[in-house]
């Protein structure tokens, strides 16, 4: 059913707050795209992704739990360095693992990468250059260093003053702007009021860096077992607290203002980097109750100034995740309740990215993939008489990676595949009467990479010619009907 079918110029820009997704961490392992792609129904603006770069500390690059060490380890952060993923690059390492496999996963998929590296403040400046020059092709990515810096539990916080920590981050900074402006630092330091003093924790340390990032940051958890894997959260312990929502939504307010209270008024994107509310501490019926009404008072109040949240995280060992991972299995996943309630969130319209549709277009085209807010497609009207029995949607151009939404779910084409079957988009959202429903396809990078070649601002953008439409076959009864 082709017979006439057009396309129309298609614009992708923003949410009103733009939802994130973590995806591996200390807690739990990298879980593909296409899995996370499926379940949900749509794509996250950015996945972020935690790793670490200790090159001058003994046995790296092994992973620090993994050390053979004589010291007594009774808390997650008592290794040498920090338990997360090891980061690859870096002098004298490879782009031919982690992170950057995962990296071209999540962008091939339509997503921005967020990269989360906590780092030792003591490498030298040829390292950061290198590390800057890696993550060059990979876009408009958001690039968190060394976060919760006010803390005292990571080895950076460990080994440096808080001076030392907020003046690497300026030094990286203006490195990664060096070599690739189009990266966006963030810098994750907020928090609740130092009492009687009106002033965030170390805001004086930190000023220079508040001034020097693209974004301010904190993270924020509506309960937390911080004691995890070591202690179990029992009523009376001391590793645990559950908070107040209403206070948290206030204390972001707060941190936004006293950011832009130090950049001399002038303000900055706001994002909540890690939030969720520990099923270890409320269970798992009152950690989604709780996430969905943190989430839901953004909307509410339309709370403008906050630009993104990101849930921790997608699959957890722990009591974090969406999913639990399945000791038995640790490749499967167990749904929590908090699957479904976050699947509600992210289909809003407040967290929901915005479409635009112009004029009709004439073939070839083309797209441009500069990131998931800002990305220009195709929209396809199709027709359906009713519910369909087979829908499915076939490219011609079988090279081509495109990520595409109907009836509301999104789907992943990568190259070399030549059908797409379209019934899950009915199977959650039944479909009532004869209407049109629009199509609507983007083309991000296939190797997850940008392309030099592809002209001056091929940093920021990604460009596929499409020549031909897809092809839809829709049919409304069984192939074979009962006698």
């Amino acid at each position: 059913m082709n017979d006439g079918m057009k396309a129309f110029r298609l614009h992708m820009g923003p949410a009103p707050c733009a939802v994130d997704l973590g995806d591996g961490s200390e807690r739990g392992e990298y879980v593909c795209q296409d899995y996370i792609l499926d379940k949900l129904g749509r794509p996250h603006r950015s996945i972020n992704l935690m790793y670490c770069y200790y090159p001058l500390d003994k046995g790296w690059p092994t992973r620090a739990s993994r050390l053979k060490t004589n010291g007594n380890v009774s808390f997650q952060w008592d290794y040498p360095y920090d338990d997360y993923f090891p980061y690859m690059g870096g002098i004298g390492g490879s782009t031919d693992g982690e992170p950057f496999i995962s990296m071209k996963d999540v962008r091939r998929h339509g997503q921005d990468v967020t990269l989360t590296l906590t780092i030792d403040c003591a490498v030298p400046d040829e390292h950061l250059v290198q590390i800057a020059r890696e993550l060059k092709p990979f876009g408009r990515l958001l690039f968190r260093i060394n976060h919760e810096a006010c803390g005292n539990w990571f080895a950076f916080n460990k080994r440096y003053t808080y001076q030392q920590v907020a003046d690497f981050y300026v030094r990286f900074h203006n490195i990664v702007k060096q070599e690739a402006p189009h990266i966006k630092t963030i810098l994750c330091i907020g928090g609740e009021a130092v009492p009687g003093t009106g002033e965030m924790p170390y805001e004086k340390e930190f000023r220079e860096a508040v001034r020097a990032a693209d974004i301010w940051s904190g993270d924020y958890y509506l309960a937390l077992n911080w004691g995890w894997p070591f202690t179990v959260a029992e009523r009376g312990g001391k590793s645990h607290r559950r908070y107040n929502i209403r206070e948290r939504f206030e204390i972001n307010r707060f941190t936004y203002e006293r950011f832009c209270y130090l950049n001399d008024g002038v303000p900055k994107p706001l994002v909540i980097s890690e939030l969720n509310a520990d099923g270890d501490v409320v269970g798992p019926y009152e950690q989604a109750e709780m996430v969905k009404e943190f989430y839901y008072m953004f909307r509410d109040e339309k709370a403008d100034w906050m630009k993104g949240i990101t849930m921790y995280q997608f699959r957890d060992r722990g009591r974090l995740g969406l999913e639990l991972e399945d000791p038995n299995c640790p490749e499967n996943g167990i749904k929590q309740p908090l699957f479904d309630a976050y699947k509600e969130i992210i289909h809003d319209p407040w967290f929901y990215p915005a479409m635009e549709t112009g004029e009709a277009v004439e073939l070839p085209v083309r797209l441009r993939w500069g990131g998931f807010e800002d990305a220009d497609g195709l929209a396809i009207p199709v027709w359906l008489e009713k519910s369909p029995v087979f829908c499915e949607v076939m490219f011609e151009e079988e090279n081509l990676n495109a990520v595409f939404e109907f009836n509301g779910k999104w789907f992943y084409k990568k190259p070399g595949v030549k059908t797409v079957d379209l019934m899950p988009a009915f199977y959650e959202k039944p479909f009532k009467g004869c209407q049109e429903i629009m199509f609507r396809l983007f083309a991000p990078p296939a190797d997850g990479v940008n392309d030099p070649s592809q002209g001056e601002d091929w940093e920021i953008n990604y460009y596929t010619q499409v020549n031909r439409l897809p092809k839809f076959r829709i049919r409304y009864e069984p192939i074979e009907l009962r006698d």
